[in-house]
């Protein structure tokens, strides 16, 4: 019998062969992440934890892009922080999840979009990937846990390079720092890492289980705690005003202005 995965607006999830593929499918927004599509994503992966017909999961966008990070007008919409929000349910379920998780990404990946791929196994990007994680550009802090796996994959320096600047990346550089595994051209990218996931789906689960495990063991209470962590400080950034001209900014298409700005 075929598990049943529910799809969403923005979110399409098939299984087929011990393969479940999460495909993000927002195109139009460039795959702009809704609270409603983390919460798919979410429940998708806790469901796969535990569902014997998933063996493998991967997460890809489409040739041009992966995705712009956090739909923005989401950001502006007043709501309270809190740790059962769908955005922090997501980080903690892919931080956790127990089987191998791999990615395929194109065009751009921002914010959630570059830090989603720090906890996946595999990642395969297209030659015309760009990564970026802009949120000091955005008045706010790292999530998903980035402030303590990137300087642990990239050194502080080139951590510090891409956190504190904010600015992109690309493929060649994401291949160099460790981030991605192989370049592909974008158009072979999906392809390309369905090829590796039906392979690792004919592999005994209980051994790509227990490698995951012994690999991750060592860090994953850390990981969950800074990602917990993370979520308090920007939950508190987000109302602050570097953050909200940073937005009014974005939607009346100027740069921000953060000089008169005290310190927090």
């Amino acid at each position: 019998m075929r598990s049943s995965y529910p799809e969403v607006e923005g979110v399409l999830a098939h299984v087929d062969k011990g393969i479940l593929t999460l495909t993000l499918n927002r195109v139009e927004k460039k795959n702009a992440f809704t609270q409603t599509m983390y919460g798919a994503m979410a429940d998708a992966l806790a469901q796969a934890s535990t569902d014997s017909a998933v063996r493998v999961v991967v997460i890809q966008g489409d040739a041009n892009v992966f995705s712009a990070g956090n739909d923005i007008a989401d950001f502006q919409t007043p709501s309270k922080v809190s740790q059962d929000k769908p955005v922090f349910r997501f980080m903690e379920e892919i931080a956790r999840f127990p089987k191998p998780v791999l990615a395929a990404v194109c065009g751009p990946a921002v914010g959630i979009g570059t830090t989603l791929l720090l906890h996946c196994d595999l990642v395969y990007a297209g030659d015309n990937a760009a990564f970026s994680l802009p949120f000091v550009n955005l008045g706010l802090c790292p999530e998903a846990g980035s402030s303590l796996l990137l300087p642990k994959l990239l050194g502080h320096q080139r951590a510090s390079e891409a956190l504190l600047l904010g600015e992109p990346f690309f493929a060649e550089a994401a291949l160099d720092m460790g981030l991605v595994n192989r370049i592909v051209p974008p158009t072979e990218a999906n392809d390309h890492v369905q090829a590796q996931a039906t392979k690792l789906a004919a592999k005994p689960l209980a051994s790509l289980i227990a490698t995951k495990r012994l690999l991750k063991q060592d860090s994953q209470a850390a990981v969950i705690a800074r990602i917990r962590e993370e979520a308090l400080i920007f939950g508190e950034m987000l109302q602050g005003p570097a953050a909200q001209e940073a937005f009014a900014a974005f939607m009346e298409k100027r740069k921000p202005d953060f000089s008169k700005l005290a310190a927090q």
